[in-house]
């Protein structure tokens, strides 16, 4: 069963693929490591679509989740991509495909999130404190972005931390590690990717101990999030 459902995502993926290229090397074993993901996302009736760049342009990361009347978009960025695998670099090869299945599941929580309606909503209860002043319209409008955007990869993250407890539970604490590493070398305090609140928030597995799908158990560590990174 597991075979026919790689099948399927590869065969989705090589449909999506640039004309007369067939899947590289490198784009079949992302795909077959998020495989599971994809799976369960189909499960859920996500509406994912997968699409593959045919060239990778500068600064492009190797997946993202975009959005197109009503459905979402996960696309692949590896062709010409030198950084692609940079998040890696430092992880033993056999680690390498648990956290490409990381790395999918926190792209599958942001279409989760469109999914459901409330893609940039705060959950019930919570309301923006404080009041931003600036002269200029545009930074006011240029701060919310950035906030609405931290708070969507916040949720991605610990959704992709739920799924690791869910389907790897004996690799969680490592993973966990490999992703507070990450978000800790982020540069740029408050942007978009500083989601160190959020991966706090779920240093411990229980915290996904709820009912409902893996996407439904991220909930809590969400909302402590919001309330830490405040």
């Amino acid at each position: 069963m597991f075979k026919q459902i790689i099948l399927a995502v590869l065969g989705l993926a090589a449909a999506a693929a640039h004309a007369g290229s067939a899947l590289t090397e490198q784009e079949t074993r992302w795909l077959q490591a998020g495989a599971p993901v994809l799976a369960y996302a189909a499960r859920l009736q996500l509406p994912i679509d997968i699409v593959v760049q045919p060239q990778a342009k500068a600064g492009d990361v190797p997946l993202a989740m975009g959005f197109d009347q009503g459905r979402c978009k996960l696309v692949m960025s590896l062709r010409g991509n030198p950084a692609a695998e940079a998040s890696l670099d430092k992880v033993p090869d056999s680690q390498r495909a648990l956290l490409i299945e990381t790395m999918t599941a926190h792209e599958v929580g942001h279409c989760w999130r469109y999914a459901h309606g409330v893609w940039r909503a705060l959950p019930a209860g919570f309301v923006e404190v404080g009041e931003e002043q600036a002269d200029d319209m545009a930074l006011l409008a240029a701060s919310k972005e950035l906030r609405e955007h931290r708070r969507e990869e916040g949720f991605a993250d610990v959704a992709a931390l739920a799924w690791v407890r869910h389907a790897h539970p004996q690799q969680y604490q490592a993973v966990h590690a490999w992703l507070a590493g990450l978000r800790g070398a982020q540069v740029l305090a408050r942007g978009t990717h500083d989601t160190g609140a959020w991966v706090r928030a779920a240093a411990d597995p229980a915290v996904f101990a709820v009912a409902g799908s893996t996407f439904d158990a991220a909930l809590p560590a969400w909302e402590q999030g919001l309330l830490d990174d405040e």
